[in-house]
């Protein structure tokens, strides 16, 4: 089964203002971070409860590890229903919080 994903608004925006940092420092980074989070979205599409839960109270959301070099990226997302992902924020793993 593959799960279809969608991104809100400020998840979209979190992409953008992410990838145009790395964009400014290293370009080959910015098109690595790019492959690197395609690669956890497809993982995401067909195993989305193997990733950790974001809270106790509500065990459909849940956070994607993505790994990229000494730290990564964190994807938060909800669990719609049986066929949807919703992505909710994006962040980087040293940044302090989603919003």
């Amino acid at each position: 089964m593959s799960y279809r994903i969608r991104f809100t608004r400020e998840a979209k925006s979190d992409l953008v203002r992410l990838y145009e940092f790395l964009l400014a420092e290293d370009i080959n980074a910015a098109f690595r971070v790019l492959e690197a989070i395609t690669k956890g979205l497809e993982f995401l599409k067909r195993f989305p409860f193997s990733c950790r839960k974001a809270t106790e109270e509500n065990p459909l959301l849940r956070e994607l590890l993505i790994t990229f070099g000494n730290a990564g990226y964190v994807a938060l997302f909800e669990i719609e229903d049986q066929q949807t992902i919703t992505i909710l924020a994006v962040r980087h793993q040293r940044e302090e919080d989603y919003f």
